[in-house]
């Protein structure tokens, strides 16, 4: 139990710092902002203090291990076949789908390593890498931390957050690049030192104003693979789990014996 509250207080520890770095153009005064540019090296380091501490903790054994690394191979596969064109990304799909079916931790851990593979087969790597890594995994925990639902209902809730993540995706990855590429001599440009409000309104018609192209396809084609391909996909993630004894921890243990 010590194991998995020490685990857990990463996962916060990084999340709030995440959760930082992606919004402090709304509530810090920075005239002089050039530092904060920085603050996704803060991120990295704790991302990999995550892998450290549940491996070493035990809360990743050797065929758990096994199974995310094919997970994560998979995901990387999926994004270079998707490209990222025009949002349509199947990287998604496999973090909520392997998210669901091993729980929040798993998935936190996933959406880290598949964003980083997928980076690194791309050739997307750059500063924006940490905070799409902080998203994925946000995602993962968050598609794990579902609750159980029927089985006629669990496709359509699944498909929902998938939309709906996909749109939040869009918009946080939006936040964190807007203070930096819009002129100041614009109305949507980011103000240093301005009011919260002020800022958030800015934000949103920048955010609106360039993004529903890739936002909106990318939440259509969430949906729609959740819908075609989720329930067989699951299906086989939890047999191979149950086959494998694969168990990341003690609640996903009970929750795979209510599957």
């Amino acid at each position: 139990m010590k194991k998995e509250r020490l685990s857990s207080l990463v996962i916060l520890l990084a999340s709030l710092i995440g959760l930082l770095a992606f919004t402090w153009p709304l509530f810090i005064s920075a005239e002089n902002d050039s530092a904060a540019r920085w603050l996704f090296l803060g991120l990295m380091p704790l991302l990999a203090i995550i892998l450290i501490v549940e491996i070493t903790l035990g809360q990743l054994d050797v065929k758990t291990l096994a199974f995310l690394g094919v997970l994560s191979a998979t995901g990387a596969a999926l994004r270079a076949i998707g490209a990222g064109a025009v949002g349509l990304e199947p990287i998604w799909f496999l973090i909520i789908i392997g998210g669901k079916a091993l729980g929040k931790r798993f998935g936190f851990i996933l959406g880290l390593t598949t964003m980083l593979a997928s980076a690194l087969l791309t050739g997307g790597v750059g500063p924006w890498l940490a905070f799409q890594m902080m998203c994925a995994a946000w995602i993962g925990w968050g598609a794990g931390a579902l609750p159980k639902v029927k089985e006629s209902i669990e496709l359509p809730l699944l498909a929902c957050y998938g939309a709906v993540t996909a749109l939040l995706f869009g918009a946080m990855m939006d936040l964190q690049l807007w203070p930096w590429i819009v002129s100041p001599a614009t109305s949507i440009a980011y103000l240093p030192g301005a009011e919260v409000l002020d800022n958030l309104q800015r934000f949103v018609l920048f955010h609106f104003a360039t993004a529903l192209a890739w936002d909106i396809p990318r939440a259509i084609f969430n949906t729609i693979l959740i819908l075609l391909l989720g329930r067989p996909i699951l299906n086989s993630l939890r047999r191979a789990i149950r086959r494998g004894n694969v168990l990341i921890n003690r609640e996903h243990a009970r929750e795979q014996m209510a599957v």
